[in-house]
């Protein structure tokens, strides 16, 4: 990752801490080294433990759907449409 891209990750990083803070609510970011590893294999484990997955572009939200029955869902402008199936041609 060059300058520019830690900088706006560091950048997005603080402003979520912020606005946890005015909340008063704790928040830690990970966002290079074994810290982020770890984040990234755990997020992975959690990703994969899936059954069911529910996606809605038009309210910006990925549900996970785990093997207990309860749901988890992720909230992203961009992950639903990245997921979401393209349209297919009529013949």
């Amino acid at each position: 990752m060059d300058t520019d891209q830690a900088d706006k990750v560091q950048t997005a990083a603080d402003q979520v801490l912020e606005l946890e803070a005015e909340l008063e609510a704790a928040g830690h970011a990970a966002t290079g080294g074994s810290a982020l590893e770890r984040a990234q294999a755990i997020l992975h484990k959690w990703v994969d433990s899936a059954k069911g997955v529910v996606i809605s572009p038009a309210l910006g939200r990925v549900t996970l759907i785990h093997q207990n029955g309860h749901v988890s869902s992720i909230s992203s402008p961009d992950l639903p449409f990245a997921m979401s199936a393209p349209a297919e041609k009529k013949p």
